[in-house]
């Protein structure tokens, strides 16, 4: 088994053992300081009632995104990090 797929049977096991669906779940990202690369983590959560928050890094070369949502299941939450790793240089933390 490839290691993304790993990655993501351990996170969906230790999602639905810590929490307890719907519930309101953190998304943390960090990705190179580019507005258009915002926009498309944005448009990724747009119509999910997304509350998105940014920080520039001190060096303002990376920008930290924060966005808490209410998710109805594991499976959405893994399916919306599969959406924001397409995005180039994201990291997802």
């Amino acid at each position: 088994m490839n290691k993304e797929l790993e990655f993501y049977k351990k996170l969906k096991i230790r999602l639905e053992e810590t929490s307890s669906f719907p519930t309101k779940y953190m998304f943390k990202f960090i990705i190179p300081a580019d507005k258009e690369k915002f926009k498309k983590i944005e448009n990724i959560f747009n119509n999910l009632g997304a509350v998105i928050s940014s920080k520039p890094s001190k060096t303002e070369k990376f920008t930290s995104i924060t966005v808490l949502v209410n998710m109805e299941s594991a499976d959405k939450i893994i399916e919306l990090y599969k959406e924001v790793s397409i995005v180039e240089g994201v990291i997802s933390l």
